[in-house]
């Protein structure tokens, strides 16, 4: 009985340290936009709620786009022109859909993929009577805290690298795209150049004939 107690409450807390990250309502996404277009997305959030927006540019033009937040009552609560990336956070003062929108319109002919995450709702605290006991954590508590507090870093790494290797891989390829028509264009006009120097070098070395009626 002294074993199946503590392991079947260290099997809770674990327990309580996966179900916390689904308390939290989050909207991750990437989508293409179109140059000279503009696309919302909706999300309902209560009143007293906080929410988060981060976004970033990952391909297209000059890696920037216009973002704009907007609430029920159509008051603008963040508006920025041409940002590659950006942070917002706000706590909803009415309830309601508000809405996040995403505009290429000063491009004409710049295609652009972008990156967004939005997140609703405050993480609540992983043990519920933490704040307000007197008694220090047991060192199961501790290490559970700890191993979330590890989950976290580690969810927001892996969402870190992956824009990283996304953005490197699509200016890796345009890279090789540009050496690849550079080397062409070189290959070719190697090859008009050889064939100019054979023709000149070739009526260096021909006779040539005389005009008629100039011979003496």
């Amino acid at each position: 009985m002294t074993v199946t107690i503590p392991l079947f409450r260290c099997f809770l807390l674990f327990f309580h340290v996966v179900v916390v990250f689904h308390l939290v309502s989050a909207t991750e996404l990437t989508f293409e936009l179109a140059d000279d277009d503009k696309q919302c997305f909706f999300e309902e959030i209560e009143k007293g709620e906080k929410f988060s927006l981060d976004y970033q540019v990952i391909t297209g033009g000059n890696y920037d786009v216009d973002c704009s937040i907007v609430d029920p009552g159509a008051k603008v609560l963040y508006e920025e022109s041409k940002k590659q990336y950006d942070h917002f956070s706000h706590t909803a003062e009415e309830t309601g859909v508000y809405k996040v929108c995403f505009s290429n319109e000063f491009s004409t002919f710049s295609h652009k993929t972008v990156y967004f995450d939005l997140q609703t709702g405050e993480e609540p605290a992983l043990i519920p009577e933490m704040h307000n006991r007197v008694s220090a954590l047991t060192q199961m508590e501790s290490s559970s805290v700890l191993i979330h507090e590890i989950l976290k870093t580690i969810s927001e790494s892996q969402t870190h690298y992956r824009l990283r290797e996304a953005i490197d891989r699509i200016r890796a390829d345009e890279i090789h795209e540009h050496v690849m028509y550079w080397s062409v264009g070189e290959t070719l006009i190697l090859f008009v150049v050889s064939i100019s120097q054979v023709v000149m070098l070739k009526s260096f070395f021909t006779d040539k004939k005389p005009l008629p009626g100039l011979s003496s």
